[in-house]
């Protein structure tokens, strides 16, 4: 039972902990005068991507590399999916096709190179990692680029809609502390979900691999499905989109980047021959509302059903 309520408790840290990063993060960046462009291109893209990188680090450094793969892998899939086919069914999509197909070649090319990486005799080496991290610094450059070089009109615009509700700002002090306490639910919410999540596998014979695809990506996916589902409430369909999009990519570049950076990660055969080749089929699929400019609720009801072929393909 301690177990569960561990997971539980490494749930609500994690989810909360992320949503104050992103809050305290972006507050400082505006306290020291940073763009909102720039900020909305790597604080936030960090921030949500946050519990991830740290359950991903937690994970390797506990010797559990099959959690750490496996949490990216599965909140992958669960973003497209699961979180962006649920959506979806809610509130269908309009997709601003030239942008989304854009951002979905990159995620496709370095989901691509994830795979082949995964095949030098089974490792993710330190070198591959830091080839991701520096294909991450290029991406980010190349979007800060795209939006200065925007007309305009466009970027007020975009202004307007990021001023749009903007919370009151607090004393210094009081981001300072948001932040360092959000940074420590997320390095105890992480080592709770880790931890628990192992027992749990061992407990019922479950491996590692399909306990972390499934009930840690899930968990670690959360903050994707709630900022995604906002923005789509508030008819901001391009920022659903793009969040999922962006997040699978900074999920490969940036978590297993840092992951494999800090120690060499062991890749389970069982990766290659199934859920790479899922992560794959299901971010194919995605092309073709993008090229349509809209994501049905047909199209919604399909990624959902596929969600839940392939968690039962794992058990």
């Amino acid at each position: 039972m301690d177990n569960y309520l561990f997971l539980i408790l490494g749930f609500v840290l994690l989810f909360v902990g992320g949503h104050f990063l992103v809050d305290s993060s972006v507050r400082i960046a505006r306290r020291f005068n940073i763009s909102q462009m720039v900020i909305g291109i790597t604080v936030v893209a960090f921030g949500t991507s946050a519990p991830e990188l740290f359950v991903s680090l937690k994970a390797v450094m506990a010797g559990s590399a099959d959690i750490s793969i496996s949490n990216v892998i599965g909140s992958n899939i669960a973003n497209i999916a699961l979180v962006l086919g649920f959506v979806s069914v809610i509130y269908p999509l309009n997709i601003n096709t030239s942008k989304a197909w854009r951002d979905w070649m990159v995620m496709m090319l370095v989901s691509v190179m994830l795979y082949f990486f995964s095949w030098n005799n089974y490792h993710l080496d330190r070198w591959e990692g830091i080839i991701f991290l520096l294909i991450l610094a290029a991406y980010l450059s190349w979007m800060v680029y795209s939006v200065k070089s925007e007309p305009l009109a466009v970027k007020q615009q975009r202004k307007k809609e990021s001023m749009e509700g903007a919370p009151k700002e607090w004393p210094f002090i009081v981001t300072v502390i948001v932040f360092v306490f959000s940074v420590a639910g997320l390095y105890f919410g992480s080592g709770f979900l880790v931890d628990s999540a192992r027992n749990i596998a061992r407990t019922f014979g479950i491996s590692e691999r399909v306990i972390g695809i499934s009930v840690v990506a899930f968990g670690t996916s959360v903050p994707e499905l709630a900022t995604s589902l906002i923005a789509a409430i508030k008819k901001r369909t391009d920022i659903s989109v793009g969040n999922i999009i962006g997040s699978n990519i900074f999920n490969i570049l940036g978590i297993l980047g840092v992951t494999a950076s800090v120690k060499t990660l062991t890749v389970n055969p069982d990766f290659l021959s199934k859920d790479y080749l899922w992560m794959l089929g299901i971010a194919l699929l995605l092309i073709i509302p993008i090229k349509r400019g809209r994501m049905s609720v047909l199209s919604g009801v399909i990624m959902v059903l596929l969600y839940v072929v392939y968690m039962y393909s794992l058990f």
